[in-house]
């Protein structure tokens, strides 16, 4: 690619080079990947990625093979419907403490509001306070 003849630049003198271009080149540790199109998303799981600096222009490197599902389509082995404890995973256990708290109710009251007002402590506090 660059150079000629038959010997090719070794990695280091490849390094220095994009330095001196004002390139800088970091490996991420990316357990996984999604590319949403309309139809379809692309999932590289454990992916080799690479992320390129350019003069302030980043540019991102996928290397696996991806797997292919329509979109909205749940990963193998998720689970669409509630989980064994009621489905409570959703709203997050401190949230629901700090509006029980605030707003002086029980948590199944607190949950309740997280759950009308899409899991908004703030708006689930005034709801209950009205």
């Amino acid at each position: 690619m660059f150079g000629g003849g038959g010997g090719g630049l070794d990695s280091r003198k490849m390094q220095q080079m994009m330095k001196q271009m004002g390139i800088d080149i970091d490996e991420l540790d990316a357990e996984e990947v999604i590319i949403k199109t309309a139809d379809k998303e692309l999932v590289f799981d454990n992916p080799d990625v690479q992320r390129m600096d350019a003069q302030g222009q980043e540019t991102y490197n996928v290397v696996g093979s991806p797997e292919t599902r329509e979109a909205g389509e749940l990963p193998a082995g998720s689970d669409s419907d509630e989980s064994e404890d009621g489905g409570d995973d959703e709203i997050p256990q401190e949230d629901i403490e700090t509006v029980a708290d605030r707003a002086g109710v029980s948590e199944d009251a607190a949950r309740e509001a997280l759950e009308e007002t899409d899991g908004m402590p703030l708006d689930a506090i005034e709801h209950l306070s009205e």
